[in-house]
């Protein structure tokens, strides 16, 4: 995805100006649709495996909120579970529960 502003329009916009926004696409951009104001699709270059590559693409759709405070760094955790494990109990395992 590029890093200009994502660019989300409703349905009506998109059957209005479709060859404007497939060519949008073409050229390397994503287009979220929207229907209700909710993220339900999203047009984009043809490869781009449909899966968002970074954070800020997961924003834009919505599928994550973004950070209400930017400075705060989340630390990873790994932890080692055994081969088999359901993931409720994983998940079980992991709160100490």
């Amino acid at each position: 995805m590029s890093s200009s502003a994502a660019i989300h329009v409703g349905t009506r916009e998109l059957r209005a100006n479709l060859a404007s926004h497939l060519r949008t696409a073409a050229a390397g951009h994503t287009v979220f649709i929207t229907v209700d104001g909710q993220v339900v699709a999203q047009l984009g270059p043809v490869g781009s495996g449909g899966h968002p590559d970074s954070i800020e693409a997961l924003i834009a759709t919505g599928l994550v909120v973004a950070p209400r405070r930017a400075d705060r760094k989340i630390e990873e955790m790994v932890f080692e579970l055994p081969a088999g494990l359901s993931s409720d109990r994983a998940l079980r395992e992991i709160r100490g529960r």
